[in-house]
């Protein structure tokens, strides 16, 4: 069974908050985040390709990839790592090309459950309106299945 997924929007604020916990050590997790023949296999939704055609997690290093939905549609992201502390945490900013300009800053942190792990994430957004856009705009689902797909993933690698 799949652990849930909690995802919080709250009200008046810039953020959104999830927490998910998996069952894996924490390297592994963070191996999975931070490998890029990894994170093609789990990150986004159910039936979607992912092409990653940068991925430097360092502080300071750059991501970009795409992901080719069932239909043909190409939807692109990109960001810089700001911090990066393995095993524990990544700060990175996060613009999906759709919407060039509102960039959101996120922070991983990857919490040690005695064999197990605890991911929180926090997504601050430059406004209520362009957080409120990316929620709807498929966000949650991204997340919800991605997780799902990260839970089949350790239970090969681990």
């Amino acid at each position: 069974m799949t652990n849930p997924t909690s995802i919080t929007v709250p009200d008046g604020v810039p953020f959104i908050d999830m927490v998910r916990e998996f069952d894996a050590p924490r390297a592994e997790v963070y191996r999975a985040y931070t490998e890029p023949a990894l994170v093609t296999q789990w990150l986004g939704p159910h039936g979607y390709a992912m092409t990653i055609t940068e991925y430097d997690v360092r502080s300071g290093g750059s991501w970009a990839f795409s992901h080719l939905d069932p239909d043909g549609n190409s939807w692109g992201f990109h960001g810089t790592f700001h911090s990066v502390d393995p095993n524990e945490s990544i700060v990175q900013t996060f613009e999906f090309e759709g919407m060039p300009g509102h960039v959101s800053l996120e922070s991983v942190r990857f919490e040690d459950l005695d064999g197990r792990t605890r991911v929180v994430a926090h997504a601050a957004y430059q406004s209520v309106e362009a957080r409120d856009a990316m929620a709807a705009g498929g966000m949650e689902k991204g997340v919800r299945e991605g997780y799902e797909r990260l839970d089949a993933l350790l239970a090969v690698t681990t």
